[in-house]
């Protein structure tokens, strides 16, 4: 198994990188946000997570271990495959599922390409019992915010995976209230 990999980025593509490691260029799954901020001849850190079935031989990378996490978790629920894992993990980031698990709305993961109300209540049913609640309590404030700002976005015409990208581009140390979020929020489709 291929848990982690580090290399230079030959090309991107269509939600997938080539890593030359070791003189080998593998092709690697990627989120969408992952894929548009990595440029050929950088190296790259990834954490991986490979699938292998009769009919297929795949790597899925991500920048963090907890991203890692809950790709498997996401895999873990009846009906939902690689291809879908990595579809949510493009259109929601891992505190938008945090906050879609805790508050027990299935919407906000149904605003997902792919995801029907069904499927989002599926996850969200077999989520709840996986995830520490303290760790969910403590960031709530937060992710309150981010959802409001992520409305705002979507009314102004923004694509749910856009305004997922301008969240986190967001720093982390920002001010907590919506307006300033908003406008930092705004800032990444200027620049």
């Amino acid at each position: 198994m291929i848990a982690a990999l580090e290399g230079r980025v030959i090309s991107t593509g269509d939600g997938s990188l080539v890593v030359m490691v070791g003189g080998i260029g593998l092709q690697v799954f990627v989120t969408n946000l992952l894929c548009s901020q990595t440029y050929v001849d950088e190296t790259l850190f990834l954490y991986t997570h490979m699938v292998v079935r009769q009919d297929l031989l795949a790597l899925y990378g991500f920048r963090d271990a907890e991203e890692r996490e809950f790709f498997r978790l996401l895999l873990g629920v009846n009906g939902v495959g690689p291809k879908l894992a990595l579809s949510i993990l493009s259109s929601m980031n891992v505190d938008a599922i945090r906050r879609s698990v805790l508050s027990e709305q299935p919407d906000l993961m149904a605003r997902v390409p792919g995801v029907g109300k069904k499927t989002a209540q599926k996850i969200l049913l077999q989520l709840q019992g996986r995830m520490g609640k303290e760790s969910l309590l403590e960031n709530l404030p937060a992710m309150n915010v981010d959802a409001e700002v992520l409305d705002a976005l979507t009314a102004l015409g923004y694509s749910i995976v856009e305004g997922q990208a301008a969240i986190q581009s967001i720093p982390r140390d920002a001010p907590a209230d919506v307006e300033s979020r908003l406008r930092l929020a705004l800032q990444y489709f200027s620049g």
